[in-house]
């Protein structure tokens, strides 16, 4: 006697339960390809902007204007240093030749030469590098250590001093020189390198340009610092002093080039020639050779200019940088 497999009796209970399982089971897999469809259709529809750019493409003319404008924007700024460059190099006859010779016919290096030993532009170069470095760095650090005072330190005034500081920025530069100037001399500074660079290390517009980069630190990071037992000085240096370092750089690399084109102040507090800058030498340069020899003043030009043009091409990209992040808020 052989006995026959059984078959499971599907109970009412086992059934509804599996068929609402099924059910279940068919609706996500229905869900998910719902989900599925709409991503992939999502994805194959332009955006809004993308939309709207297909939609409406700019006018050739409009697009033509623009290159146009940036190209005469361009000439601007790009010929008269293209002027200065070759008049540099070129031999004297055809500075003043009309029309005008773009490119000279031989390099005149002996401009270069000439103008270096016309006036002594070593002493120039070595007092306007010993300005500018030395007072960017006393004028760079004051103007930190003040917008760190304004923005994390409380203290009784901070506002009506903030508002001092920043409301001299309307006032002229100029006015100040008298006062400078008698101070500098009752000091007994004059035709000194102290009287050259003390008078220019407080800056209102540097501190205000950090003072603006500094607000935007996270103030959990400056007190989670406090906690730990940072001082100020260590908060300043450790914590808000890397996250500002691009307004840094920025502020540091205007701060210098205003210092080393500084005209007017060594102009008064200087009287010879071995504690002269190089504007000033330039100056004295033009004197020398009076104005029917433009070649070595061309020259000399050059020799003052050029440093400041390789900081600023070689710093450019760090200097919009530091701009652009101390006019967004994040």
């Amino acid at each position: 006697m052989t006995l026959l497999p059984t078959r499971p009796v599907a109970t009412p209970e086992r059934t509804a339960s599996t068929q609402s399982a099924e059910s279940a089971g068919s609706a996500q897999s229905a869900e998910s390809t719902q989900s599925a469809q709409s991503a992939r259709s999502a994805q194959s529809q332009p955006s809004p902007r993308e939309r709207g750019s297909r939609g409406r493409r700019r006018p050739r003319s409009l697009t033509i204007g623009l290159y146009a404008m940036l190209g005469l924007v361009l000439a601007v700024f790009a010929v008269p240093l293209y002027w200065l460059f070759s008049s540099a190099l070129k031999p004297e006859n055809e500075i003043y030749t009309f029309p005008l010779t773009w490119v000279p016919s031989s390099l005149e290096w002996g401009n270069f030469v000439e103008a270096w030993t016309s006036a002594p532009f070593g002493a120039f170069l070595r007092n306007s590098v010993i300005t500018t470095v030395v007072g960017t760095a006393l004028e760079i650090g004051v103007a930190v250590l003040s917008a760190y005072a304004v923005a994390f330190v409380r203290f009784r005034g901070k506002m009506l001093v903030f508002a001092v500081m920043v409301g001299s920025l309307m006032l002229p530069g100029h006015i100040t020189l008298l006062v400078n100037y008698i101070t500098v001399s009752s000091l007994g500074w004059l035709n000194t390198y102290q009287g050259l660079i003390l008078p220019g290390i407080g800056s209102a517009f540097a501190m205000f340009l950090l003072y603006q980069q500094m607000r935007q630190v996270p103030g959990e990071l400056v007190d989670a610092a406090s906690i730990d037992g940072a001082g100020h000085l260590r908060r300043m240096v450790s914590v808000v002093g890397p996250i500002c370092s691009p307004m840094i750089l920025t502020a540091t690399l205007i701060v210098g080039i205003g210092k080393w084109n500084d005209f007017v102040w060594p102009l008064i507090v200087t009287s010879t020639a071995d504690m002269r800058t190089l504007p000033i030498g330039l100056m004295f340069l033009r004197s020398q050779e009076g104005y029917d020899s433009w070649g070595p003043v061309m020259a000399g030009t050059v020799i003052v200019a050029a440093p400041m043009l390789v900081v600023f091409f070689l710093a450019q990209r760090r200097i919009v940088g530091g701009i652009v992040s101390g006019a967004l808020k994040g």
